[in-house]
Order: C-alpha cells, then structure tokens, then sequence
C-alpha cells in the first residue's frame, strides 16, 4: 500500500521491450536506501516489483496488464517519473490509502495559473465519474491530491509549488496522459451498497 505522496522523481534508465511485457530500469536514489529483491515500488501510480537494483537505481517487469491499463508502455528512455516506496507500517500517512492499481488514463486539458498555485483540468473517463467527489481524493500518476472541481468529464486539482516541483506533474504538457486511481473506499462503499439487499431464503423469518 502507498499513501500518493512521491518521494522522488526518477529517471527512465533502459527499456528492453519483450513480446508481451517491457523491463524498465530507473534510475533513483533516495528509494533505493532501504531497497530489497520483491519490493514494492509505485512508479508514476503504477505499484512494480524490484526484479533487480544497485546503488543507481532497480529494475522492473511490466506485464501486458498494466501496460494495457496504464501510460507506462509510452514511456521513453529520460523520461521522468514519480516515485514512491510501499508505506511501512510505523510510517506517518500523510497523503490516502493508494494500492498503485491504475483504473484508467486520462488527458491534461488545461492549465491555469494563479497567484501561488495553478489549476489543472483532466478528463474524467465515465466509467469512473461516480467515484469522484468533490474534496475528495484522486491519485494522479502516483501523486495523492483532493478533487477542487468537478464537471461531467473532467475534474480540476489545484496545485502548490511543492507538488509542481517535487512530482512531474509540474512538467506536464497538453493533452498528456496521466493514470488515475480513484478512492478504493468508494469502491467498497459501492460494492457493500449493492450487495445489501435482505435475502429471502429459508432462514429468513417473516
């Protein structure tokens, strides 16, 4: 589990694509401190397993799954990326529950500035609208935010210099894709919601 805060941003080191699967190298630092083989790793929301690692960085395979789901696959060698190392269990959660299990992608629309912060608009794919309220939380390549704004298909986050200069988010340009994860509890609420409907079967008493 990770809680969306990013604690580095990495850099694509190699890309050895295969027939259905693709092993990255990132190259990082600070992540690497306490690394071990099977560690779990978010990269950009994405959570990957540590294959193989050094003091420059760790290796990951990416199956046909989350490339189908995620931006991962149109990653490029230098490109950067948000990094975040699985939450340990005495840690301080700071951001909300992710899993880095990537519902969807979706697009930067716009980008607008203000006094200390600025405004970014993404699509909202459809079939994730009922898990996005306003205030609440989205993660947005790895990177834990709260909901500013909402419209029918899209929804706006506002961004502090921090966030602009410690994620990539800062460096996004139009029409980039991003991957969401929505709120695990909304989907649970959804879930709990539709399977308590009182049963009628033989035990049921009048």
């Amino acid at each position: 589990m990770f809680t969306g805060l990013v604690e580095e941003i990495g850099h694509v080191a190699a890309i050895d694509h295969g027939t259905d699967s693709v092993r990255l190298s990132i190259a990082c630092t600070r992540v690497m401190e306490d690394a071990t083989p099977g560690a779990s790793i978010s990269v950009n929301g994405v959570c990957l397993t540590v294959t193989d690692y050094d003091d420059s960085g760790f290796s990951v395979d990416v199956m046909q799954e989350s490339l189908d789901r995620s931006s991962i696959g149109q990653l490029q060698l230098g490109d950067a990326v948000n990094l975040e190392r699985a939450m340990a269990a005495g840690g301080r959660f700071g951001g909300h529950i992710v899993q880095g299990h990537v519902d969807a992608v979706a697009t930067l629309i716009s980008r607008t500035p203000g006094e200390r912060w600025e405004v970014f608009r993404f699509s909202l794919p459809p079939q994730l609208s009922r898990y996005v309220v306003h205030k609440g939380s989205i993660t947005v390549s790895g990177t834990s935010l709260t909901v500013s704004a909402l419209g029918q298909n899209y929804f706006e986050v506002s961004l502090i210099p921090t966030t602009l200069q410690e994620t990539i988010l800062g460096e996004l340009a139009l029409g980039q894709m991003v991957n969401l994860e929505v709120d695990v509890i909304a989907k649970y609420v959804e879930k709990l919601t539709l399977g308590a409907q009182p049963s009628r079967g033989k035990d049921t008493e009048d």
